[in-house]
């Protein structure tokens, strides 16, 4: 199954890919250099929403909170928007921007060791 973002989708993944976090930075330097080999897109436009990280071949999500996630109406937007993912068959990671600063490498290696199982498991 393909997810494809709307037009608007790709608009603001291609405006967010110039405006990314230090957090998100980092963790793109360290995902498109992975020892799996895995394929990692940033902002990936997904029907009206942008990925901050996508695997397509492990249907991947990875998602960088940073404080504004917490309040207001983030938490109930960011569960509609996960339950939409999951629909389609994406699991979706969610890290504290705090934590991908302060474990870089223990975040990687468990998105790596996460996205390996899933995709072993759609070869099947």
């Amino acid at each position: 199954m393909r997810l494809d973002g709307s037009s608007q989708g790709h608009a603001n993944a291609k405006r967010l890919r110039q405006e990314m976090t230090p957090p998100e930075i980092g963790l793109w330097l360290a995902l498109r250099k992975n020892d799996a080999g895995l394929r990692f897109r940033r902002q990936h436009a997904a029907g009206d929403y942008v990925l901050d990280f996508y695997c397509a071949t492990a249907r991947l999500a990875v998602e960088i909170d940073g404080e504004a996630h917490s309040r207001g109406d983030r938490p109930a937007l960011d569960t509609v928007r996960d339950t939409w993912l999951g629909a389609r068959g994406v699991y979706v990671l969610r890290y504290p921007a705090s934590e991908v600063l302060g474990n870089p490498e223990g975040v990687v290696r468990q998105i790596v060791a996460i996205a390996l199982e899933r995709r072993v498991s759609f070869e099947s």
